[in-house]
């Protein structure tokens, strides 16, 4: 008695194929007939396609593989395979699970400002019919399907509704609409996902300047300074952190003052802080004690 082949989404060791990142597996192997036992996971789907076509679909359980039987195809099978058939039947396991894709870009605002957004969108695949659009419409090379390679088809989605707003809006008010900016990404990506039969359940979207100095300009200014006041404390942070005296007279916009002689002032930003050597008593590099 032949044993039947036991078709499912374990490697030998138990571990499994289909992790984080994996919506779609197609069983490789070629002994799937007549006979094998499909076992799908309780988050699985699996698509059985015999000769290219979708022979069936089925959810979480054990199943056999039947099919009616052809005098011809059978005669076939028994003088060329002895019975069976390779490549007769394809298993292709969808996963019912939440998945998270990622897309990153680039958007430009009103002002041709670069921001960098960061879109995070969670998907699924509810049902077999799902299952079936899945693997009918999705195109995808090698055995897997991945949140990645979804990307690639969903990426410009989310670009195009991303710059539909942010073109538009000056670069300060982009946070103030970002509320705005989620809900057309979801709309949009729930309409292009739907023909794949993908059902989107949650996004995210945070975007920021791409430019460093431009976002921390930004931050200032939303402690309500003023465009001159923002720069003003931008330029004063950056002297504080090489260890110049007036940057707190850069801060209040005041000149920097030296009343020892009382030979006026100095212009800030003329007066460094001494090295921690000559602090300690110790000459300039060439002047020994």
């Amino acid at each position: 008695m032949a044993i039947r082949s036991v078709i499912s989404t374990l490697n030998n060791d138990g571990t499994e194929v289909m992790g984080p990142g994996v919506l779609m597996y197609h069983h490789p192997g070629n002994d799937i007939t007549t006979g094998s036992l499909l076992t799908v996971e309780s988050n699985h789907f699996c698509v059985l396609k015999s000769r290219g076509a979708i022979f069936n679909v089925y959810a979480g359980g054990q199943y056999p593989v039947q099919t009616t039987d052809r005098p011809l195809i059978g005669s076939i099978q028994q003088a060329f395979y002895s019975g069976q058939s390779p490549w007769q039947y394809e298993a292709i396991f969808v996963s019912s699970a939440k998945s998270v894709a990622k897309a990153k870009g680039l958007a430009l605002s009103r002002e041709l400002a670069e921001l960098v957004y960061d879109v995070d969108y969670y998907v699924h695949i509810d049902s077999k019919e799902d299952a079936v659009k899945l693997v009918t419409h999705m195109p995808y090379q090698g055995h897997f399907l991945t949140t990645e390679a979804l990307n690639s088809y969903a990426g410009p989605v989310v670009e195009q509704a991303i710059n539909q707003i942010v073109q538009l809006t000056p670069l300060e008010q982009i946070n103030e609409r970002i509320h705005e900016i989620t809900d057309l990404v979801r709309g949009h990506l729930q309409d292009f996902l739907a023909i794949y039969g993908i059902t989107l359940n949650d996004v995210k979207v945070l975007m920021r300047p791409r430019d460093e100095r431009m976002r921390e300009l930004i931050s200032l200014r939303a402690f309500g300074l003023s465009e001159i006041e923002a720069v003003r404390y931008y330029v004063a942070m950056k002297m504080a952190e090489r260890g110049l005296l007036s940057a707190p007279n850069m801060a209040v916009g005041e000149p920097f003052n030296i009343g020892l002689t009382g030979a006026g002032t100095m212009p800030a930003g003329l007066i460094e802080m001494a090295p921690p050597a000559a602090a300690n008593g110790g000459g300039p590099a060439g002047q020994g004690a």
